[in-house]
């Protein structure tokens, strides 16, 4: 009954069905967003939202009932559980905050999306490089930091009074957003010569730390790939049987020819009576 549920589930027609039940479940929850339309087909929403949920449900579940242990050792089994999990926990009181999180059941189609599967777990992959450049630009902030501290804080605290506002204005400028007009000219008028700390920052905070995120990201991604299409390894206990049927099969074959060769001497030997019959 497994094997045959599982054949179920792994057909193209179920899985397209999910897929299409998670693009109108999208639909759904943005129209739940609209007061007028929720005030006139909010009971049509709320059902067909329900009736979306019980068949993620009983997939769920089915998937539970095939594989078992495994269900809970696959990482993307494990999110499928948890986002749908979360439609089920009751949203009132102080959970209400839980029915924002429902949203979460678009992100489904990573699971069900093979291209998107490969796109998160290269992301995944290039975590361990992407801590590394977080560190050092980190520390490059706190370096910047404790110098803006000491030499703008006392004409500009609002920017740069503390340490912590120093980070805030910092990262501010990191993303470029009015660091020119906003931030930079205002200083340069009372310090005339702060351009020399402004523009070393961000050719380093922006721009390489940038690049080098985006670097990490794709080599990530492109190893990921290569794995994924990498043929693989061969199996010894395989390899063993196949040459052994090879094997069995080239006896099979040297058996047959002698048998063959047996047949042609038997039928080709001429037949001659005995000596001490009397012909009529």
């Amino acid at each position: 009954m497994r094997t045959t549920l599982d054949e179920f589930l792994a057909r193209p027609m179920v899985q397209h069905t999910i897929l299409a039940l998670i693009f109108i479940n999208a639909i759904i929850l943005g129209l739940e967003t609209s007061a007028g339309l929720m005030a006139r087909y909010g009971s049509w929403l709320t059902m067909v939202d329900k009736l979306i949920l019980a068949v993620f449900v009983a997939e769920i579940s089915a998937r539970i009932f095939v594989h078992r242990s495994r269900f809970f050792r696959d990482p993307w089994s494990l999110f499928d559980f948890f986002v749908v999990a979360i439609a089920l926990v009751p949203a009132t009181g102080q959970l209400a905050v839980l029915r924002a999180l429902r949203v979460l059941r678009v992100l489904r189609v990573l699971t069900i999306v093979p291209s998107m599967r490969r796109v998160v777990g290269g992301l995944l992959a290039a975590i361990p490089g992407l801590a590394s450049i977080g560190m050092v630009l980190a520390l490059v902030f706190y370096v910047f930091a404790v110098i803006t501290t000491n030499l703008f804080g006392a004409a500009f605290p609002d920017w740069f009074g503390t340490l912590g506002r120093s980070l805030y204005t910092l990262f501010q400028v990191m993303t470029l957003e009015s660091w020119s007009m906003g931030i930079s000219r205002p200083v340069m008028e009372v310090f005339p010569y702060a351009w020399v700390f402004f523009i070393p920052f961000i050719l380093i905070a922006t721009f390489t730390m940038l690049n080098l995120f985006i670097g990490v990201i794709v080599s990530a991604m492109q190893s990921f790939s290569d794995e994924d299409k990498a043929p693989a390894l061969p199996d010894p206990e395989a390899e063993a049987a196949v040459a052994q049927t090879a094997q069995l099969q080239t006896e099979l074959r040297a058996l047959r020819n002698e048998i063959a060769e047996l047949r042609e001497l038997l039928f080709q030997r001429p037949l001659t009576g005995n000596r001490g019959d009397i012909p009529c």
